[in-house]
């Protein structure tokens, strides 16, 4: 069966996947939809059935008021400071590492990569304990830097940036030499300038790991003043179990930054992923 819509032959399984596709979408956005409902909503209205989802009267005063029952505005400033210079720092030494591995040639290179990355299959909470105590002997216990160092570097960075720069032709690079560049700027002139799209996938990828993290911050961060976003947010449901409008409230203002970094560079993120597979 074809269905001809605007010129164009569309056919049955066609739009079976369409009607699949909407379908997956509309019930990925359920849960999101309803959680903004609620934070509108009382506390009793909040599990009433049949839902409204849309309130009859929008109770606005549930995103006041959660910024003066826990120092939200505080949370929110440290998980910002703390996702943008790792945010920042990772897409410096992955690209960086990622130039030399992917465009520079040395002995080993290959058994070093290979090493790098196969620390990607190591679970976190291997290591988890030794990192603590290493960070402890340093000094930086209960401190933001202990959390940037230990998330300054990333082997799942190191591989998507090669991948990347492996689609890269080898012959930019030797004309770049052969005109006297040297090898920081071939890397910061020619090839960050062709590498927006897996900058961005990493940069999403990044930003939204370390904005959501919750184990680091709980094991690291002691005094309230230090704390990040998603400890602030446990604290809040810890002290407030049963207002769940403003529970609710919350947890899209804390949603909201990871949407905007998304939808900005999300022109990109595909681009980027589909690129970083090309060749390696």
């Amino acid at each position: 069966m074809k269905i001809k819509f605007m010129g164009h032959k569309i056919t049955g399984a066609r739009i079976l996947l369409y009607v699949v596709i909407v379908t997956i979408t509309a019930l990925m956005l359920l849960p999101f939809i309803w959680m903004l409902s609620a934070s509108l909503k009382l506390d009793r209205e909040v599990f009433a059935f049949p839902i409204q989802w849309i309130p009859a009267q929008p109770r606005w005063e549930n995103y006041v008021e959660i910024w003066h029952q826990i120092p939200l505005a505080r949370f929110i400033y440290n998980t910002a400071k703390i996702t943008v210079i790792v945010t920042a720092l990772q897409l410096f030494t992955s690209s960086f590492a990622a130039y030399a591995f992917a465009k520079l040639r040395f002995p080993y290179q290959n058994v070093l990569f290979l090493g790098y990355i196969a620390t990607i299959a190591v679970p976190w909470h291997v290591y988890m304990v030794p990192q603590f105590i290493m960070m402890r002997e340093f000094g930086l216990n209960n401190t933001h830097l202990a959390l940037i160092c230990l998330q300054a570097f990333t082997a799942f960075g190191v591989f998507l940036m090669r991948q990347f720069y492996m689609s890269i032709p080898d012959e930019l690079c030797e004309a770049a030499r052969i005109d006297g560049m040297n090898e920081y700027q071939i890397w910061a002139r020619i090839i960050l300038p062709l590498s927006k799209p897996a900058l961005s996938t990493l940069c999403i990828f990044t930003f939204v790991a370390t904005w959501n993290d919750f184990l680091g911050p709980m094991i690291y961060l002691t005094e309230t003043k230090l704390k990040t976003i998603q400890i602030g947010l446990r604290m809040f449901i810890s002290q407030y179990s049963s207002e769940y409008g403003l529970i609710m409230a919350a947890s899209v203002v804390v949603l909201i930054p990871v949407l905007v970094v998304f939808l900005s560079l999300q022109r990109f993120f595909v681009e980027g992923v589909a690129a970083s597979g090309l060749k390696g």
